[in-house]
């Protein structure tokens, strides 16, 4: 029998091994698992819902000071694009080199119910004009929102 040259196995088979050690190197690299959520795109922090309601009604006639609280059903809902497999989520790169999932569209939240407090509700059409404008924001019927008027500070 032969003795086996190692030297010789290495030099026949170089670019198998190559091969093989990179693909070993690529597997011991860390990689995202499929469990952790994909890190949302930041956006600009926007007011919420309730800030930008009251902002608004503040501004209708003879409706004074307001303040509001909404009661949500279910919160908003973001939906990830994922490549043409529908299996891993794309990933968009900042120029800080973050990577974020992209996304791809945003359900808003579903409101149960509104409460609106406010120094003009004594009057009917203060009340009707603050009704309406909350329901054309959220959706809510207007059996779903309460208007009331706010105490005087003393």
């Amino acid at each position: 029998m032969g003795r086996i040259n190692v030297m010789e196995l290495v030099r026949k088979y170089r670019y198998v091994l190559i091969v093989a050690l990179a693909g070993l190197g690529l597997m011991l690299l860390p990689s995202q698992t499929e469990e952790s959520p994909p890190p949302a795109v930041q956006a600009e922090e926007a007011p919420d819902m309730e800030t930008r309601l009251e902002s608004i009604l503040s501004r209708i006639s003879g409706a004074g000071e307001v303040a509001v609280m909404l009661t949500e059903a279910s919160g908003e809902e973001i939906f990830y694009q994922t490549d043409s497999d529908g299996t891993d989520t794309v990933l968009v790169t900042d120029a800080e080199r973050n990577e974020r999932g992209l996304v791809r569209t945003r359900q808003p939240p579903t409101y149960q119910g509104a409460v609106v407090v406010c120094s003009g509700a004594d009057s009917a059409t203060v009340r009707l004009a603050v009704v309406e404008a909350v329901s054309n924001v959220t959706g809510l019927g207007s059996d779903k929102i309460t208007v009331l008027k706010m105490k005087q500070e003393e």
